[in-house]
């Protein structure tokens, strides 16, 4: 058996001597590449010290790309039990630096695990498709803010990267996922990646992105979800169509509201800006529950 960089079997013969064939219903398209999970670690910043939240590790090739970058620490979260002992062997390779979570992902608490590991930690993962968004959306909403991460290297379907990194000048892609990105982090696209790298390839190349928390404009993450739910819900339409039922809910004067964020009624939801967002969402607060 040919040994990878890292002293560790390559990962087809791992997956295949465990029998982890990838599954479409939970996502699955594995990176056998250790060269490209590698460049994956590197993205991630720094390593040494940090502990680093992987979801999603599969057989392991990430998982072990961040811990030969130095990663002081990796807390895997795997649900697939057949990756089980695959894992167990990186851990055994790697005494002490690796926890393995046999979870659900979304049913985590993240700052608890966090705080367990003694402080914010980095998330770096190529991201089960089922469950990429959610994981995020919950991720941005995370309270208190600053969060728990301090950097968060993930990897989507190029269209939810898109979305991500958005802006109003970039009108077709912008959106709700757009507005909760930029309304917390620093968001940019790293770099794609060829759906032939992955086992099996799925359809649509993939991107990798990174999000910097950073100081944000106050309001509830509630409110602006609801709010950027119904603007966007009906994207074509003017805000005074789009936002008539949000403002009709909390007692709103349509217009003199829009205005307050410096928004015309005829506005429509892909011209407004994160920041005229965050001040719909505070005035919608101001005016109560």
């Amino acid at each position: 058996m040919t040994l990878a960089g890292d002293g560790l079997p390559p990962l087809r013969e791992v997956a295949a001597a465990h029998g982890i064939a990838p599954k479409k219903s939970l996502g699955q398209n594995f990176l056998f590449d250790l060269n490209l999970t590698g460049r994956i670690a590197r993205a991630a910043g720094p390593l040494e010290g940090v502990t680093v939240i992987e979801v999603g590790p599969g057989p392991g090739g990430l998982t072990r790309a961040l811990l030969a970058a130095g990663a002081a620490r990796v807390v895997a979260i795997e649900r697939d039990a057949r990756c089980l002992a695959a894992l167990a062997e990186i851990s055994a390779h790697w005494p002490g630096r690796l926890e393995v979570i046999a979870d659900d992902a979304l049913a985590l608490d993240y700052a608890a695990l966090a705080a367990r590991a003694g402080g914010r930690c980095r998330v770096c993962a190529n991201l089960p498709y089922n469950i990429a968004t959610p994981l995020l959306v919950g991720w941005l909403q995370s309270e208190p803010w600053p969060p728990w991460f301090d950097r968060l290297t993930l990897m989507f379907q190029r269209e939810v990267a898109e979305r991500i990194v958005a802006t109003p000048a970039t009108r077709a892609d912008y959106g709700r996922l757009g507005v909760l990105a930029g309304w917390r982090c620093e968001a940019r696209l790293l770099f794609d990646v060829s759906p032939a790298a992955f086992t099996p390839p799925p359809k649509v190349v993939s991107s990798v992105v990174e999000l910097i928390p950073r100081v944000a404009a106050p309001c509830r993450p509630a409110t602006l979800s609801a709010l950027t739910l119904a603007a966007f819900g009906q994207r074509r339409k003017m805000l005074r169509q789009s936002l008539k039922g949000f403002a009709a809910e909390r007692g709103l004067d349509l217009v003199q509201w829009l205005g307050e964020a410096g928004l015309e009624p005829t506005a429509r939801a892909e011209e407004a800006s994160v920041s005229a967002f965050a001040a719909l969402a505070r005035a919608a607060e101001r005016a109560g529950p």
